[in-house]
């Protein structure tokens, strides 16, 4: 097809920074022509959670789910022939504007042809027939995309398990494209250089349906008030920006309109310093009341169901903390293993309470068992069998609304407190500078990415805030080579003391 250009002409015109970068999507599938028996099923979740917490505080499954119209996805997957075929065929691939040709693509999500050139050693990859919708035969074969011709994408397809047979009912194809730099943006996704111009998707270098649609609340949510703000000639209203903290959409934004990007960005929870609190079971915790607050959120029923889950995860949390018995009882009634193994029987410790919330926040321990442990002491008060903190009502175990976030929340709390001090002496080390002679390596720095490595040792950064400014750098990554780098400073420093004890000695 021929290029559409105007759009980055006029762009180019204004002065914006432009790139070229590549996407592609697999071919389509038609699903009568697919032998599913042959493939692994993939069933659907039973029972079925719903996205929205106002179904979930009503008890309720998703409308589909509960006529029993839940959807089965199946794998099937590559082998040696596929991938001989894929390398065979490389030479029909089309040539791009990007990287001498090769097209600047995603890292993460990769073609077929990529996988295969990059993974030599593999016999097999992993491919997800995913059906597009309840009244579609149209099948979407995730981790396929290639644009070869599409009658070898015909043959790639037939020599997969399941595909013997199968019909394509639109070939895969690749795009390249301009994108603007997003450092050009501030965090509410607005043109610095045109007031009133909003970009999101893939034009700020970002990748997948996901990124895009992130992004697109946001410059929406600001366009649009924005616009709205003017039309009754009222003072601009106050930015909607999510921060780093609050959601991983805030962490996307602001990694693209702080450090840019050079390749194509998907969104990792590896990305965020503060992951293990941006959970999907406290998303509405996180964000619905920001969202009333600046106007998005104007359903009295969602409201009234973010105020019902806050009081039952308090009232559950409470009660979990004031609920005590003795260590020995807590190990007698649970078994060792899971109440903290042969320790929790040693002399002296008969006379130690522990409560319910201590006992949930140990390993391999859940809140069904503590609750199962909790309801049998409370019937048994009754006949003075045990002495307990904990009143005589009847238990009521958590309801499942509110289970996930209550037991995260015990089960998370003591990694929370690191990592807020992890992040405290991450931000007090921004000045700090690292050793020139540091090697960058998978042996020195098992826990980095092939990505991170490969930046660090292109960009030799000469201080943490210069690393912290590298895109596809984690924070995770930037604190494990914080300690690092002290640890070396410190062992630096006593050979120093040593050498110098020694000289003093010899005179």
């Amino acid at each position: 097809e021929p290029p559409s250009v105007g759009l980055a002409l006029t762009l180019e015109r204004f002065g914006f920074p432009l790139g070229r970068l590549k996407t592609g999507t697999p071919a389509r599938l038609d699903g009568r022509t697919i032998d599913w028996d042959s493939c692994n099923i993939q069933p659907s979740e039973r029972p079925a959670l719903p996205f929205s917490h106002v179904r979930q505080s009503r008890g309720e499954e998703p409308p589909l789910a509960a006529v029993g119209r839940l959807i089965d996805c199946y794998q099937t997957s590559t082998n040696e022939a596929t991938h001989k075929m894929v390398m065979d065929y490389a030479h029909l691939l089309p040539q791009y504007d990007g990287m001498d040709g090769k097209g600047n693509g995603p890292r993460y999500c990769p073609s077929i042809y990529k996988k295969v050139e990059r993974f030599a050693e593999r016999s097999s990859h992993n491919s997800f027939l995913e059906p597009e919708g309840l009244n579609t035969d149209i099948v979407y074969p995730n981790g396929m995309s290639g644009p070869y011709p599409e009658e070898i994408q015909l043959k790639i397809f037939r020599s997969m398990k399941g595909l013997g047979n199968v019909e394509i009912v639109r070939p895969g194809y690749d795009v390249e494209y301009d994108f603007v730099n997003p450092q050009v943006l501030t965090h509410t996704l607005e043109t610095k250089k045109i007031a009133g111009l909003y970009l999101a998707g893939q034009i700020c270098g970002t990748t997948g349906y996901e990124e895009a649609g992130a992004q697109g609340i946001i410059a929406g949510a600001n366009a649009g008030r924005a616009a709205g703000a003017a039309s009754r000639d009222e003072s601009p209203p106050v930015p909607f920006v999510l921060g780093r903290d609050e959601a991983y959409i805030g962490v996307l934004i602001d990694d693209l309109v702080t450090k840019g990007t050079s390749e194509p960005y998907r969104m990792f929870t590896s990305r965020a310093e503060y992951r293990i609190s941006l959970r999907a079971d406290n998303a509405d915790l996180r964000l619905t009341r920001k969202g009333a607050e600046h106007g998005l959120v104007t359903d009295p029923e969602r409201l009234a169901a973010l105020d019902m889950r806050e009081t039952m995860i308090g009232q559950n949390i409470d009660r979990l903390r004031n609920f005590k018995l003795f260590v020995t009882d807590w190990a007698k009634r649970g078994g060792n293993d899971l109440m903290g193994g042969a320790a929790a029987n040693r002399p002296g410790r008969e006379s130690h309470k522990k409560s319910a919330e201590e006992v949930l926040g140990m390993p391999n321990v859940s809140l069904k068992m503590v609750e199962q442990i909790m309801a049998d002491v409370i019937q048994e008060e009754g006949s003075g069998q045990v002495d307990n903190d904990e009143s005589t009502e009847e238990m009521i175990m958590t309801p499942s609304s509110v289970y996930d976030t209550v037991e995260a929340s015990v089960k998370y709390k003591s990694y929370v407190i690191r990592q807020e001090k992890d992040i405290e002496s991450w931000r007090k080390a921004q000045g700090a500078r690292i050793p020139p002679g540091i090697i960058y390596d998978h042996s020195i720095m098992p826990t980095f990415s092939k990505e991170e490595l490969e930046k660090l040792n292109q960009f030799k950064p000469s201080t943490f805030a210069e690393a912290s400014q590298i895109s596809g750098i984690t924070p995770q990554s930037l604190v494990y080579l914080y300690h690092h780098v002290s640890k070396m400073n410190k062992e630096s420093r006593r050979k120093k003391r040593e050498s110098l004890a020694a000289s003093g000695s010899s005179q």
